[in-house]
């Protein structure tokens, strides 16, 4: 339903959105990895401190079908719909979108009544998200100013291309592809922009049938994996520009933009190297009137003994640190990078995008190092999926990455967790000792913060 005032979650600046009030509650996204037709589902998690049943599960909706692999989700509306060229302040952040990555449904979560208790408001069946746009295996959502943009991974065969589709804000009707001129692309992975540049950027991964079973070691090797940035102009949604990161750096994930509209930067993190298995950060700008990408981190592997690594590394003596997700802080201030596979989480000052210093590290699970929770929880998986709160103080950690490649880096199983990390704005973190919160054998992946977070919104104003 239409409101009359914007939502007091929208924010028009990232420095607004930072001062808004703490977040209260969590949502993640809770696969189970077992074959047993159970389903998938979202998880409502009490993050406020003060709370009787504080770091508790306070609700949970299982999705309708089974077999989803729910992955990436977000908001219907944010502080995007305040843009000046196409406002439309009438919408509500209300609704979750979530895809199923492996099976093409689509669920849209009511979260306004009870937002402990969300409900299925909708429900895209695949065979009609296919038969609109072409696409299958939905995965990034933003809401940008004038509807809601989703991609996917490639064809319902499950071959490429992989691009962006729209739905509407309110009716998630999908409007269909997104793209008018595609150019070169083919391979797709995340996607987002810089509204005030008229400017998208993608990153790339593989086609579905490169990733749905594990890594594929012939695949990899060969240099096949996405390695290239795309640029495109957002308004006529054509391709203008490939950046080629170099096809030893196989796997560009997660884009990460400035949030200051003026700034024209932003940071994409590389899983892995093939001359010496180290993970990496570019740098992407704007170079002239073309745009450039420019290594900034790399995060070297770590000499292991072979006895102790899963088949697919044995060859290699090494753990590479599989940079899987990176997150920037709403003041352009801070990255934090994920090493998966050394269960390493790292924070940069990236005051000077283009000379980031090391501020931070904290070790959990990891494929050798095992390391513990504070509380002397043992751990595996390592650290993957991470949000930023508003303000920058919390940042919250899953350990699942992607049920085919859990077990092919972590075949001994993962047991699901997460937890919690505190931030210093001078730089600087610990992990929490008095966060820790245990999923068995379900695996949390994405979280979203109540009213919004550091990857959930796009802001049109500076200040």
């Amino acid at each position: 339903m239409a409101t009359w005032t914007p939502d007091p979650t929208f924010y028009p600046s990232p420095k607004m959105a930072m001062d808004a009030p703490q977040e209260e509650l969590a949502y993640v996204a809770i696969v189970n990895p077992k074959d047993d037709g159970k389903p998938d589902a979202l998880g409502v998690l009490d993050v406020n401190p003060s709370s009787p049943t504080y770091q508790q599960v306070v609700g949970r909706m299982d999705m309708p079908t089974s077999g989803d692999e729910l992955h990436h989700f977000g908001w219907n509306a944010c502080s995007a719909s305040l843009c000046p060229n196409m406002p439309h302040p009438h919408v509500e952040r209300r609704y979750l979108l979530l895809g199923g990555l492996r099976s093409s449904n689509i669920f849209i979560v009511d979260t306004k009544d009870d937002p402990k208790n969300p409900k299925i408001a909708k429900v895209i069946k695949a065979e009609d998200f296919q038969k609109k746009t072409g696409y299958s295996r939905p995965h990034t959502v933003h809401c940008g100013p004038d509807a809601i943009y989703m991609n996917a991974l490639g064809s319902p065969d499950g071959e490429g291309p992989g691009g962006i589709f729209m739905l509407d804000h309110e009716t998630f009707e999908v409007k269909g592809k997104w793209e008018a001129d595609r150019g070169p692309q083919v391979l797709s992975y995340d996607f987002w922009w810089h509204l005030n540049h008229d400017t998208m950027i993608t990153s790339e991964w593989g086609t579905p049938k490169m990733v749905e079973s594990g890594i594929v070691p012939e695949l990899l090797l060969d240099g096949q994996y996405g390695h290239q940035l795309h640029v495109w102009d957002l308004r006529t949604r054509k391709h203008k520009q490939v950046i080629e990161l170099g096809a030893q750096h196989q796997m560009a994930l997660e884009l990460r933009p400035a949030h200051d509209p003026r700034k024209a930067y932003g940071f994409v993190g590389v899983v892995t190297s093939l001359e010496d298995l180290s993970g990496s950060v570019f740098l992407w700008h704007q170079d002239g009137d073309e745009w450039a990408a420019t290594k900034v981190i790399e995060v070297p592997a770590e000499p292991a003994d072979p006895d102790l690594l899963p088949p697919l590394l044995k060859g290699f003596g090494a753990v590479p640190p599989v940079i899987t997700d990176i997150n920037l802080s709403l003041d352009d201030k801070f990255l934090y990078v994920s090493c998966w596979g050394t269960g390493e989480f790292r924070q940069y000052d990236v005051s000077d995008p283009f000379n980031p210093k090391l501020t931070g590290s904290v070790h959990m699970g990891g494929i050798v190092r095992k390391a513990s929770h504070p509380n002397g929880t043992p751990l595996n998986g390592g650290p993957q999926m991470v949000e930023v709160s508003r303000d920058g103080r919390r940042i919250y950690l899953t350990n699942s990455l992607y049920i085919a490649w859990d077990e092919q880096l972590y075949p001994e199983g993962i047991r699901g967790w997460t937890t919690k990390i505190n931030a210093s704005p001078d730089g600087g973190m610990e992990v929490d000792p008095d966060f820790f919160m245990d999923f068995g054998d379900e695996r949390p992946h994405q979280i979203r913060l109540e009213g919004g977070d550091s990857s959930s919104d796009s802001f049109c104003y500076p200040d």
